[in-house]
């Protein structure tokens, strides 16, 4: 199973890392490796988490009943920094209307 790497950068920052470390190359660049996927594994839950979400969303959701997203309702949102406050107002409303 050899491993060359071709990148004289990549080899100088795996040497580096190795005599840092006081490792060998191949532990060296087990470790980083293993190091970055570990890292990167939250990253995916959270993704996955995200899609799972917006997915129970969608079969929740009843587009008949959704509430209008019209300019006006969109254009208050970014007045006064009143966010919450807008969105409560326009959701008691629409309920009242409808």
């Amino acid at each position: 199973m050899a491993f060359h790497i071709r990148n004289p950068e990549t080899d100088a920052l795996a040497r580096k890392v190795a005599a840092v470390k006081g490792v060998g190359l191949t532990e060296a660049v087990h470790e980083a490796l293993r190091h970055e996927l570990e890292r990167a594994a939250p990253e995916q839950d959270l993704i996955e988490a995200s899609h799972a979400f917006a997915r129970r969303l969608r079969q929740l959701g009843n587009p008949e009943r959704g509430l209008p997203a019209d300019k006006e309702f969109i254009d208050s949102l970014y007045e006064d920094g009143r966010c919450l406050s807008t969105l409560q107002d326009h959701c008691s409303n629409a309920a009242r209307a409808g």
